[in-house]
């Protein structure tokens, strides 16, 4: 490593979080609610006196719908009409589950979450993604791209083979489980009723 990259200094965040909570005439309590996380943890953030694990700078980065990377050079703005944006595999969020057997990555924008959500699942073996219930009236929508999957929604269960796509309430508690012996992927909408 050079000496230049060691003297490299982390981005400031929390300054950059604050401007841009203000800039959305957000108090630090309104904040809270949006983000999931603490009045005083978000204070002590913004003052740079905490660094935010990656689940908290989630939280604030779906509250202010904006993305992470948007916090690393400050540019917290829609894209212009004619642009493409980008989002590259490495700062695609990913969501595991406390035994690492289920991997959700995030594709839909900050700025959408509560209203749809799209994630690419990946279930292991002996894998289960176990739900509790969402807001009332929302929907999944959940594709196949291998076999192997079993769905349950409330107290019905269904099995899907390679390219059907099952549709259920998400207001009930639900689940998604990895019937097979290998590892199996499909894609997921989640839709809110508004």
């Amino acid at each position: 490593m050079s000496e230049d990259q060691d003297n490299i200094d982390a981005p400031q965040i929390g300054p950059i979080i604050q401007r841009q909570r203000k800039l959305r005439g957000l108090t630090l309590t309104q904040f809270a609610e949006l983000s999931g996380v603490s009045k005083s943890m978000l204070s002590l953030i913004e003052r740079g006196q905490a660094n935010p694990t990656f689940a908290v700078l989630w939280g604030m980065t779906r509250a202010l719908k904006i993305e992470i990377a948007e916090l690393l050079d400050d540019k917290a703005v829609p894209a212009e009409n004619g642009s493409i944006e980008i989002t590259s595999a490495s700062h695609t969020p990913e969501i595991r589950s406390a035994d690492g057997l289920c991997r959700l990555r995030i594709l839909s924008p900050p700025r959408l979450a509560g209203s749809i959500e799209w994630y690419d699942v990946e279930i292991d073996p002996s894998g289960m993604l176990d739900s509790a219930p969402h807001a009332p009236g929302a929907f999944e929508h959940f594709t196949a791209l291998t076999s192997g999957f079993e769905i349950t929604s409330g107290s019905v269960t269904k099995t899907l083979d390679i390219g059907e796509t099952a549709r259920y309430a998400a207001d009930v508690p639900h689940r998604i489980v990895n019937r097979s012996k290998q590892t199996i992927r499909g894609l997921m909408i989640l839709l809110y009723h508004k």
